[in-house]
C-alpha cells in the first residue's frame, strides 16, 4: 500500500517549508475532499506549513456489499465498536508511518508533523501516532473512533502528544459515544485532549474549522 500513499494532493507553503500536516480522508472520498479547508484556516505564512492529502487505495468494502471504493481498511459491519478490520488497520498504519517517517527525516523530527484524519482516516492518523516510534506534534481526530487498544497498538511513548477531537452529536455513522469512549481512554493514559462537540451529523462544520485553526496555531507554533 505504501506506494499508493505517494499519490496525494499537496499544498505547498509560500515560505520555507518547516512543518507538515498530513490529512487522511474518510471512506469513499479522496485527498481532494479536505483541500478547501486549508484556505479557510488562513494560517500565517511564516509557519511554513505543507499540507499533504493522501488518497486511500481502492478496495472492496464489505459493509457496502463489496463495492470497490477508496478505503484505508475494510468496514466489516455497521457496528464499529464490535467489529474491526484489525489486520487492515495495522497494515494501513504501517504504510502511513513509512510515508510520514520519510517526511520526518526531511524536516528533522517527528515533532514537526501533525497527523489528521476524518472518520476512518482519523482512525489511521490516531493509531499511527499511538503506534509510532516518536511523538508527533499533535493529532487532529475528526468524527472518528479508536478501535485498536492492544499493547502492540499503543506504544506508550513519552512525552504524550496533544490531540484535538471534534465530533458531531448527531453523527449516525461514527456514533458520538464512540468518540467519547476514545477520548476518555486517551485521557486516562495521560494524553492532553481538547474535546469539542458540535450539533452536526457526520461532517465538519464552520465552528469546528474555527476551533481547528486555533488548535493548529497553538500546536504548530509550539513545534520546533
Amino acid at each position: 500500500m505504501s506506494h499508493l500513499l505517494r499519490d496525494a494532493a499537496v499544498i505547498e507553503p509560500r515560505t520555507l517549508h518547516r512543518k507538515t500536516v498530513f490529512c487522511l480522508h474518510g471512506l469513499g472520498s479522496d485527498g481532494f475532499d479536505f483541500t478547501p479547508i486549508v484556505h479557510a484556516l488562513t494560517l500565517p505564512e511564516d509557519l511554513g506549513v505543507r499540507f499533504v492529502f493522501p488518497h486511500a487505495p481502492v478496495r472492496p468494502v464489505t459493509v457496502n456489499g463489496g463495492f470497490p471504493m477508496r478505503a484505508w481498511y475494510d468496514i466489516l459491519y455497521p457496528d464499529l465498536a464490535r467489529f474491526a478490520d484489525t489486520p487492515g488497520i495495522r497494515a494501513a498504519t504501517d504504510a502511513f508511518l513509512e510515508f510520514t517517517g520519510a517526511e520526518a527525516g526531511r524536516l528533522g523530527g517527528w515533532d514537526r508533523l501533525v497527523l489528521a484524519g476524518f472518520s476512518q482516516g482519523g482512525v489511521i492518523a490516531l493509531q499511527s501516532a499511538l503506534r509510532g516510534p516518536h511523538a508527533v506534534a499533535g493529532v487532529l481526530a475528526l468524527s472518528t473512533y479508536l478501535p485498536l487498544r492492544e499493547p502492540e497498538d499503543i506504544s506508550g511513548q513519552a512525552p504524550r502528544f496533544p490531540v484535538f477531537w471534534g465530533h458531531g452529536t448527531l453523527d449516525t455513522v461514527v456514533p458520538f459515544a464512540l468518540g467519547e469512549s476514545a477520548v476518555s481512554y486517551l485521557q486516562s493514559r495521560g494524553y492532553p485532549v481538547e474535546w469539542r462537540s458540535y450539533a452536526t451529523p457526520h461532517t465538519v462544520c464552520p465552528e469546528e474549522i474555527y476551533d481547528i485553526r486555533s488548535w493548529l496555531l497553538a500546536t504548530l507554533s509550539a513545534a520546533p
